[in-house]
C-alpha cells in the first residue's frame, strides 16, 4: 500500500489526501523512477483544469516522456506508453488475487469528479470512457487517435491490480470471450448445414414431374361427374 510522502501513514487506494496530517502526496511517479521536469511546459491542456501539462521525463529504459497536471497531478499518456509503464513497474506475476481485487475496488476512494465526457488535451475533442480491465474499478478516457488520460490517484490504482493479477484475469476474460464466440460460430455453422441437409417439408418442389403421376384437374372433374 502506498504511503504519505509526508507522514508515512497508508493512503487508502484511489487516495492522494492524507487522512491524518492532510498532505497532498504525488504518488504516481515518485515510486515508479526517476523523473527529471522539462523547462518548457506542453502545449497539450490539462482537461480537468485548463492548464497547460509539464512534461515529464520518468527515464524508463532511456528518455520516457509523459504529461502531467501539476494541479490535479493527472496524467496524459501517448498510445501505448501506459500499458508499456504497467508493465516495466509491475512484474513477476503469476496468479491471480481475487480476494485482493474485491477488496481494492471495495476500498477505493469514491471518484473525485462526476461522471463526464472531458475533452482530450491534443485534439480536444471528447474523449470516450473505458473500463481497463476485468476488475479493475478505473475506467480511463481514451481518445483513439492521441492517447489516454488518468486522473490522479488512477496510475497507482492500476499498479495495485497489476500486482493482485489483474492484468491475468484481463487475459483470462479475453480467451474465455474468444472461447465463447468460437462456440457460437459453430454452432451457427451446424444450424446452417442442417438447413441444407434438411428435407422440404411435403416433398421437395423441385422434385421432376412424373408421366404417372395424377392430373390435379382431371382429379377435380371426376369427383364433379361423381356427386351429380
Amino acid at each position: 500500500m502506498a504511503r504519505c510522502s509526508n507522514c508515512n501513514a497508508p493512503l487508502p487506494p484511489g487516495s492522494l489526501m492524507c487522512a491524518y496530517c492532510g498532505n497532498r502526496t504525488d504518488v504516481d511517479l515518485k515510486g515508479i523512477n526517476y523523473y527529471t521536469t522539462h523547462d518548457s511546459d506542453s502545449p497539450r491542456t490539462c482537461p480537468r483544469c485548463n492548464v497547460r501539462l509539464q512534461t515529464i521525463d520518468v527515464k524508463l529504459n532511456g528518455r520516457f516522456l509523459v504529461e502531467r497536471c501539476e494541479t490535479c497531478l493527472g496524467l496524459f499518456f501517448d498510445p501505448g506508453e501506459l500499458e508499456t509503464l504497467l508493465e516495466a513497474a509491475v512484474s513477476n506475476v503469476f496468479e491471480i488475487d481475487r480476494a485482493g481485487l474485491e477488496a481494492i475496488n471495495e476500498q477505493r476512494k469514491v471518484n473525485q469528479y462526476p461522471i463526464s465526457y472531458i475533452k482530450c488535451p491534443v485534439c480536444s475533442q471528447l474523449m470516450n470512457r473505458v473500463n481497463f480491465g476485468a476488475k479493475s474499478g478505473v475506467v480511463v478516457d481514451r481518445c483513439k487517435q492521441h492517447g489516454v488520460w488518468l486522473d490522479g490517484g488512477e496510475l497507482r490504482q492500476l499498479m495495485e491490480w497489476m500486482k493482485l493479477g489483474g492484468q491475468l484475469l484481463e487475459q483470462e476474460r479475453q480467451q474465455q470471450q474468444h472461447r465463447e464466440e468460437e462456440q457460437r460460430q459453430r454452432e451457427e455453422r451446424e444450424k446452417l448445414k442442417g438447413w441444407d441437409e434438411e428435407p422440404a417439408s411435403f416433398g421437395s418442389f423441385s422434385a421432376p414431374l412424373r408421366h404417372d403421376d395424377p392430373d390435379l384437374l382431371d382429379l377435380l372433374v371426376k369427383a364433379f361427374r361423381f356427386f351429380r
